[in-house]
């Protein structure tokens, strides 16, 4: 047992996991900058330069753009609790746990929530969202553009063209895809919009950037009653992280100054470069696992989220055994699956630092190596090879570096 007393000495890990992911020196070294007050003139300046490099991250001008001081789960219950009133009616598209979080949320706020379901490793299909809608005064559409629990990834404009013919609003959960993958608030119309700084952002997890456009703002002033949540009512959080900046609580300070950097390191390398990287980086790891022999859970490319990839495990292997040696020998961490998944699946992340060609290499190499000793048959260094040749089709972009 560890001795509560003892100096604080964590292991230094490859985080390959679904978040958090592993973070550069550079936002370290934010992270360790001094304190200052919540209200300090300096702070309050510097909030601005936050809000601005979050609003070219989500590629939008809306003002109301900040990050919560909260997971990415407080990212989803802000989006929902703050549109939802008693009586409203609320479309949520399910194929995971997250966006079934998200109709959970939706069902605590006294409105009528519909679920329109797809199976699990698959997008919804948004046919189905039109039809559930039909005849029906919808507040929001919701869906999650990446499903963190099965590396699903949803294509956003087919629901914004329902929501538009229902006159409903679009809230997109884009916890597991911001800066992984493309993403375009003002271009794609999407009214509310929220991730976590966990993931590709790679800052350390405790905050979820969020960004509501001017019809939102609107429907917030006209509210008929007081938002269920003291902590996540947005009228309130507005005015701190607007001009005024009139306290409503102490935020994270340090990791605001950590989320900075993050979004610098960001926005030199360049978004389209960033969205190529995690493109290349799990195209070779997937040519890598299936040169293995090992299947993949989501069967259509299209539907393939870049940032987490799930791995089925194949039949005869003990799943917790293969995690606890690749982190106990190895010092790299993957997830096991949730819920009925959580013996039959991984889930490999490629998010932000994490996100890297050296990384794919060295988990194929040492994933083969634990597989051979529990008795798998497979094709010797195959999984590497293929890797290997599915770089050498495309130009590398490094992690952190502008193009």
């Amino acid at each position: 047992m560890m001795n509560p007393m003892d100096e604080l000495r964590p292991p230094t890990r490859l985080m390959l996991t679904p978040g958090p992911s592993s973070i550069s020196p550079r936002v370290y070294r934010a992270l360790a900058s001094p304190l200052v007050g919540h209200v300090d003139p300096w702070f309050t300046e510097f909030m601005g330069g936050v809000q601005e490099l979050l609003r070219r991250v989500f590629q939008t001008q809306n003002q109301l753009t900040f990050p919560i001081s909260a997971s990415g789960s407080g990212g989803i219950e802000a989006a929902v609790v703050n549109v939802l009133e008693p009586g409203d009616e609320a479309i949520v598209a399910v194929n995971g746990i997250f966006s079934a979080r998200m109709a959970e949320i939706a069902d605590r706020t006294g409105a009528k929530v519909h679920r329109v379901p797809a199976p699990y490793g698959t997008a919804v299909d948004p046919q189905d969202v039109r039809r559930a809608g039909q005849g029906r005064k919808i507040k929001f559409v919701g869906l999650a553009q990446g499903e963190t629990s099965t590396g699903v990834l949803t294509k956003i404009e087919p629901f914004r063209q329902v929501a538009d013919e229902l006159g409903a609003l679009l809230i997109v959960d884009s916890v597991a895809a911001l800066v992984g993958v493309r993403l375009e608030v003002d271009r794609q119309g999407i009214d509310i919009c929220f991730s976590g700084t966990q993931k590709a952002i790679s800052a350390p997890p405790g905050m979820s950037p969020i960004t509501v456009n001017e019809r939102v703002v609107e429907l917030l002033r006209n509210r008929k009653t007081k938002v269920q949540s003291w902590y996540f009512d947005m009228t309130m959080v507005m005015n701190y992280w607007g001009k005024d900046r009139t306290y409503h609580h102490t935020p994270p300070i340090s990791l605001i100054y950590a989320l900075h950097e993050a979004l610098r390191m960001v926005l030199e390398e360049g978004l389209e470069a960033s969205w190529e990287r995690h493109r290349q980086n799990q195209m070779a790891l997937i040519a890598g696992l299936e040169a293995m022999g090992l299947g993949l859970f989501v069967q259509n490319p299209a539907d393939r989220l870049p940032t987490v990839t799930a791995v089925m495990v194949p039949s005869g292997i003990d799943s917790a055994k293969v995690r606890g040696r690749l982190l106990n020998e190895f010092n790299i961490e993957i997830s096991g699956g949730l819920g009925d998944f959580k013996t039959t699946m991984w889930r490999v992340g490629l998010m932000g630092y994490s996100s890297q060609r050296a990384n794919v290499l060295l988990f194929l190499d040492v994933l083969e190596r634990v597989l051979l000793d529990q008795g798998m048959k497979l094709p010797v260094g195959a999984g590497i090879a293929a890797a290997a040749g599915s770089f050498a089709h495309s130009e590398p972009v490094a992690v952190g570096h502008g193009k």
